[in-house]
This record gives structure tokens, sequence and C-alpha cells, in this order.
């Protein structure tokens, strides 16, 4: 296994680092901290969505993994033209200032997937292993769960690698989602990828 990140790989990082990005511009611009909608980062996301729609993505991870993206972006979109359209009809919208509280309670409703990554053996992919955690822990921390030991973790994740390798499935994708105000780790098993 080469440690080396293929286009396709460093494409899917760029993207989730955009949407991050995206996000946070838009959370500012709905806050009043930013003048104007962030169009260009929106573009950048939308030209690497569009892309990668039309290509053919073989590995079943990769394709796991772009379609989460894609429809996390969707959502976004959705919800942004939403506020725009509320804003500039001068209504209150989904992003009208509301209590912490009330903020904090759609917050805990809302289902949302942060981070998925799939692994053949995971003490080889150290790196893809450490964003997991990192995805991982921020959600616990921002739901106010407490923290898991990286070691207790990585065995976790070879744990569940092994045992779902064993069942025939060479690699197993893992997500970490907020589901009802809980942070879920969970394990899949990757059908028809080949060796």
């Amino acid at each position: 296994m080469n440690a080396v990140a293929s286009p396709l790989e460093k494409d899917m990082q760029r993207l989730e680092a955009e949407l991050k990005q995206l996000e946070a511009e838009y959370n500012m611009f709905f806050a009043g901290r930013l003048p104007k909608p962030p169009w260009e980062t929106r573009s950048r996301v939308e030209a690497l969505v569009k892309h990668y729609d039309r290509a053919y993505i073989q590995n079943t991870g990769d394709r796991f993994r772009f379609s989460t993206l894609q429809s996390r972006f969707a959502t976004f979109v959705d919800l942004w033209d939403r506020g725009l359209r509320a804003r500039e009809e001068g209504r209150p919208g989904p992003f009208a200032q509301q209590g912490k509280k009330q903020i904090e309670k759609q917050r805990g409703a809302e289902d949302r997937i942060l981070h998925v990554a799939a692994f053949r053996d995971p003490m080889r992919e150290v790196d893809k292993l450490e964003e997991l955690y990192q995805s991982l822990s921020e959600a616990r921390r921002e739901v106010g769960e407490q923290q898991v030991p990286f070691h207790k973790f990585a065995e976790l994740v070879k744990t569940q690698v092994k045992k779902l390798r064993d069942t025939g499935s060479p690699e197993v994708a893992f997500r970490v989602a907020v589901k009802d105000g809980k942070v879920n780790l969970t394990a899949r098993a990757l059908k028809g990828v080949k060796d």
C-alpha cells in the first residue's frame, strides 16, 4: 500500500475542506459578519461536485464518500437559498437570529453525516484514521459527549475492520454522524471492491 494519495483522494479532501469553508462563510454571512454571500467559494465547490458527478468513480468507498459530500452540499444549497430568499422578502428565514437554546435544539434534531472513511488496513492508513478520529472528537465535543482516547478508538476500528474482512469484504467504511443529538460511529462492509 503506497502512502501517496491518489488524485481522487486529494480532490475529495479538497472538496471536504472547501465545503467546510463554504459552510463557515455562509454562517458568517447570515450572522452579518460578511457583506455578501460567498459566491466564489460556492462556485469552486459546485465545479468540483459537477466534475465528479459526471465522472465514473470505480472504488465503492470513494463513490460513497463523494455521494455523501454531494448530498450534504445539496442540502446546504437548499438551506442557503431559502435563507437568502427569506432575507430578500424581509421575513425571518432559517437563519433568523434565535436564542442559543433554540439553535441547540434544532441542531440536536438535525441528522448530519460528518465524515466517511474506508479502510483495508487501518494500521497502514494512519492519516485516514487520524482524520476519522478528529471528526469523531469534534462531533463529541460539539454535543457535549466524553472524548474517547485515540488508542481505544484505533483498536475499535482495527477490530471492526478485521471482523468485517473475515466475512469476505476487503474494505470497510466508517461513518461519523450526529443523529438525534448523539454521535454515532458505524462500520459497514463494502461489497464489490476489488483488491
